[in-house]
């Protein structure tokens, strides 16, 4: 039986509490020796240019980047001290705060390219299908990534943007890197995609009908960089030189694409001429506020938390 993530956020909370080892971060060479937990995808290209660049050494911190699945690897990696710090999406921190697990956001991650019909993520159909615009998903099957999260909340919110009702989609999880052939073989009346996986869709002949995050907000922070209250606690200056080096990071990704898309050939395994097509998001270093507080307030509408989070404890 799947559990909802408002139960593995609570048994996240228990692994996390209870997990052996881990600890603060340790000197070597007159450096702190940092690890981060990010999942390989596009979205997290602006640390590893930060790592190349020097910004995290500038600051005294030896950093290492290690690979997670997501949350679920991230969120208790975080609150066991495994990671000091790690990128996760809003939705997913959103939900680990009101089960009273201690994260705070520090920086930004990633942000919609606000531009729609241009963005990292979009709703899509296969090929020569009858939907034409997301109203129509009425009573579809749709694949997400993960239920009950940001992808659920915000094609809801597409559909009900333009008149139509969100409560009889059917959604079924699917891993991103299927839902290319998902779609090319109607297994799906629809997908909620990102890259590189877009792309692919999109070259295979799907149609994209909406730019979802662009609907939920045209500058939504999809994701963060986040620590736990223990480290804000027992280190704040490490978390200083940390978000500082990650400020400087998004900022040198967000002024230079063609560095984002060089990068990405050295910690994924997206074919170059992808590479070259990919839809880039943003990445400013601030997050949007009130673009999370828009996810928070859908949550709630669709029944994914019970009530209202207290987002200004998400912060730092």
């Amino acid at each position: 039986m799947r559990r909802t993530p408002l139960a593995l956020a609570g048994t996240l909370l228990l692994a996390a509490t209870t997990a052996c080892g881990g600890g603060g971060p340790t000197e070597e060479g007159g450096l702190t020796q940092v690890t981060v937990g990010a999942i390989p995808i596009i979205d997290v290209a602006p640390i590893y240019l930060g790592q190349e660049q020097g910004f995290f050494e500038e600051r005294g911190i030896e950093l290492t980047i290690e690979s997670t699945s997501g949350g679920a690897a991230a969120v208790p990696g975080v609150v066991s001290g495994n990671f000091q710090f790690a990128f996760g999406n809003v939705t997913s921190l959103i939900i680990g705060r009101q089960e009273n697990l201690p994260l705070k956001i520090v920086t930004n991650g990633v942000t919609s390219s606000g531009q729609d019909g241009a963005d990292f993520g979009a709703i899509v159909v296969p090929e020569g299908s009858d939907i034409t615009s997301p109203e129509q998903l009425e009573g579809a099957t749709v694949a997400v990534n993960n239920l009950k999260n940001i992808g659920d909340t915000t094609v809801r919110n597409s559909v009900e943007l333009a008149g139509g009702d969100g409560s009889g989609i059917e959604f079924v999880e699917l891993a991103f890197p299927d839902m290319p052939a998902a779609l090319d073989n109607n297994q799906v009346d629809a997908a909620w995609v990102v890259e590189p996986h877009l792309t692919t869709a999109l070259r295979n002949g799907a149609t994209e009908i909406a730019s979802n995050f662009v609907d939920a907000s045209p500058d939504l922070s999809v994701a963060a960089y986040f620590t736990s209250e223990q480290t804000i606690a027992e280190n704040p200056e490490l978390v200083d030189a940390f978000t500082e080096a990650m400020t400087e990071s998004l900022e040198y990704a967000d002024a230079n694409p063609d560095e984002v898309r060089r990068i990405l050939s050295t910690y994924t395994e997206i074919a170059p001429e992808v590479i070259e097509e990919l839809r880039l998001p943003r990445f400013p270093a601030e997050v949007d506020r009130a673009s999370v507080q828009t996810v928070a307030d859908l949550m709630v509408e669709h029944g994914t938390l019970d009530e209202a989070p207290d987002l200004d404890a998400l912060y730092r």
